[in-house]
């Protein structure tokens, strides 16, 4: 397969991500171009396959925006104001076409880990 998806836990519930809001950019210099908004399903992942592929899955510099602190408000989560996560941005590089590129994100009030998956 190839193509971008994620794949979102969270790990102070023990539990898939359900209706956390990503927003996908392509990034252009100093410049961030809106692709799409998504949002995570029952299994914390995105319905209806990759998120980026085809023509659109392009050699690039993108970047992942994750609305956690949407989601932990949503989840009852205790959060001050500020919350100490709010907009989670992930950037990466695509480099190769014909490969699947993974990016998950284990999140929680207080901190958050992500890598490139399989």
């Amino acid at each position: 397969m190839t193509g971008l998806t994620t794949h979102v836990l969270d790990t102070a519930l023990g539990k898939p991500a359900e209706g956390l809001r990503i927003d996908l950019f392509h990034i252009d210099g100093e410049l961030r171009h809106h692709l799409k908004t998504v949002e995570t399903n029952a299994d914390g992942r995105v319905d209806g396959g990759p998120i980026l592929i085809g023509e659109s899955f392009r050699v690039g510099s993108y970047e992942l925006l994750f609305h956690a602190g949407d989601y932990l408000r949503a989840m009852g989560a205790p959060l001050p104001h500020p919350a100490f996560l709010d907009l989670v941005p992930i950037r990466f590089g695509i480099a190769d076409t014909s490969a699947h590129y993974h990016v998950p994100l284990l999140i929680s009030p207080y901190g958050y880990s992500t890598y490139r998956g399989s």
